[in-house]
């Protein structure tokens, strides 16, 4: 499988990206090859748990950019690992820039792809951006402060309150030009960790690739109530298909059903499985297929 090592400002920083080619005509036009713009969810990076969804699309003919977000993986930005709504947004919107004008792809037939805490984002670029062609959103992040409930109800309200006071005194740390104060991303129960349901600690890591780190400036414990990509559902024009773990312990499926309720044309399909079963094994088969249906079909 051919992949170009690439990259693309923004807001300043160079953004690292690998362009996958398609590796079949198969949906090539006169005006070039389609093509999906990919990135990973919360703290993830581009060689964790991605490359298999990138190569299959590849296979079917649509081109692929797949990047890091400002401050992960390959990727410049300090302090390294902070996740930053605003930025991880402004870095999508950048990415399909740089994707459209890739040589060989149609810049009319372009599709964003999310998992997670990027399937939020992705849900407000495509509002953002009227000429998409459609949204995957992979066990999407939708409302932030309905996954703040959630995360309570599993873990406990004193780990929620933590991290909270974690994230002060991070931002007071920082304020005094001491550096960040990191916290895990995931850990087991019990830990100062942003994601520490039973099993997720396991799973993440298990896809975990070589520039994946497990930690991230505590000062989003304090900003991810505020990102809700639910709010934007009805501005989306484009076509989305929105993929629902029914186990899932990272996200509230209730605040995506309802996310989806709110698109025009939306489409919902659920999967008997936890958040992170979707990288690997037979559901991935699965997913991925139903993704290659609906991109296919999209991009046409």
């Amino acid at each position: 499988m051919t992949r170009h090592d690439t990259y693309f400002v923004s807001g300043g920083l160079r953004c690292a990206a690998w362009h996958y080619p398609a590796t079949s005509d198969a949906l090539a036009t006169r005006a070039g090859r389609p093509c999906v713009v990919m990135a990973n969810g919360f703290g993830g990076t581009r060689d964790t748990g991605l490359q298999g969804f990138a190569e299959s699309f590849s296979a079917a003919g649509i081109d692929v950019y797949l990047f890091d977000f400002r401050h992960f993986g390959d990727s410049e930005g300090e302090p390294r690992q902070l996740i930053s709504v605003p930025r991880q947004r402004q870095d999508f919107h950048a990415a399909v820039d740089a994707a459209r004008r890739l040589p060989g792809v149609d810049r009319d037939r372009i599709a964003l792809w999310g998992s997670s805490y990027s399937a939020g984002h992705a849900i407000v670029v495509a509002a953002q951006s009227p000429f998409l062609s459609g949204v995957v959103a992979m066990t999407p992040f939708t409302d932030g402060l309905a996954s703040l409930v959630y995360i309570s109800r599993i873990g406990s309200p004193k780990h929620t309150a933590r991290l909270a006071v974690l994230g002060a005194a991070d931002l007071i740390q920082a304020g005094l030009g001491k550096g960040a104060r990191t916290i895990p991303i995931t850990g087991p129960p019990g830990t100062d960790a942003m994601m520490t349901a039973p099993g997720v600690a396991e799973a993440y890591t298990a896809a975990a690739g070589p520039t994946w780190r497990n930690a991230t400036p505590a000062r989003h414990a304090l900003a991810m109530p505020r990102n809700r990509p639910t709010a934007y559902a009805t501005k989306v024009d484009c076509p989305v298909l929105v993929q629902v773990a029914k186990a899932d312990k990272t996200v509230p499926n209730k605040a995506t059903r309802k996310m989806a309720a709110k698109l025009d044309k939306g489409r919902i399909e659920e999967y008997p499985v936890d958040h992170f079963d979707v990288y690997d094994g037979p559901w991935h088969r699965r997913v991925v297929a139903a993704q290659l249906e609906f991109l296919t079909r999209v991009l046409r």
